[in-house]
């Protein structure tokens, strides 16, 4: 029996393997869709209420960054997740199952993506702002037009980053009962010493990071006005038509000076 028999006629595969896949891209859209919402506007409100932003606000930027945040980013996940365990359940009705796994992996990759997303703002040019401030741009204006603009690609990497890490954290999450490829690896390939699954498992996953960094990388140069490729998207686009140059053979002759008797007559 070769390899693709093997792997053919085998149940983790041909049976747990589909599920398990769409287990995984479930958890992952779901908890980055949330991660991007909560933690758009939370990158936005630490950048600009930090001391020297748009709207200083020195105390509720320090609880919010220093307490809130960091304290969030410091717990481990696996950690995390058991903590949340009565609060999942509490929201989805169940405490197992790849829903379920979605309130402690969109809680976990919220303050990390809202730190990248301040990250990205600061990047920005302080010139622009205070160009835009002067021109009577209010603080919404600023945001929408010229931060944002301004930090795209860097706020389409970080979201890059998050989704990789919650392909990860998606993987220890069905260790603890999330479902997904993490759980048919643990199931199969530890409790049952099926090296094939493990393997099948490991490609896939490392697949899908791939996809997933590609795809992001590739919109992050599509945004990038700065960038090189950006340059010469713009310099493809079709320009107006210049008005036709007269040769200078075909411009009319210029007028033969007076002659001597001419001027005579005059």
């Amino acid at each position: 029996m070769n390899l693709f028999e093997e792997l053919a006629n085998n149940p983790g595969i041909t049976k747990a393997l589909p599920e398990a896949v769409a287990d995984t891209l479930l958890m992952v859209g779901v908890s980055g869709f949330f991660t991007l919402l909560i933690g758009l506007p939370l990158g936005i409100f630490l950048h600009t209420s930090a001391p020297g932003g748009l709207r200083p606000m020195p105390v509720t930027n320090r609880i919010l960054s220093d307490i809130i945040v960091n304290i969030t980013r410091s717990i481990p996940f696996a950690i995390l997740m058991v903590i949340l365990i009565p609060f999942s359940r509490l929201v989805t009705g169940s405490s197992i199952g790849p829903l379920a796994a979605c309130v402690p992996l969109s809680i976990g990759t919220i303050p990390f993506f809202a730190r990248l997303v301040e990250t990205s703002l600061r990047d920005v040019a302080g010139g622009k702002i205070d160009a835009a401030l002067v021109m009577g741009s209010t603080r919404m204006q600023v945001i929408r037009k010229v931060l944002m603009p301004e930090a795209l690609p860097g706020l389409v990497a970080a979201l890059t980053t998050t989704l990789v890490t919650l392909v990860g954290y998606s993987a220890m999450a069905g260790i603890i009962g999330g479902g997904g490829l993490g759980r048919l690896a643990y199931n199969y390939g530890v409790q049952r010493f099926d090296t094939a699954v493990m393997v099948v498992t490991i490609v896939i996953i490392v697949a899908i990071v791939q996809i997933i960094q590609l795809a992001g990388d590739f919109a992050a140069r599509r945004v990038d006005h700065r960038s090189a490729a950006g340059t010469t998207r713009r310099r493809r686009r079709p320009s107006r038509a210049a008005a036709p140059v007269v040769p200078a053979a075909d411009a009319p002759a210029a007028e033969a000076p007076a002659t001597d008797d001419a001027r005579t007559r005059v």
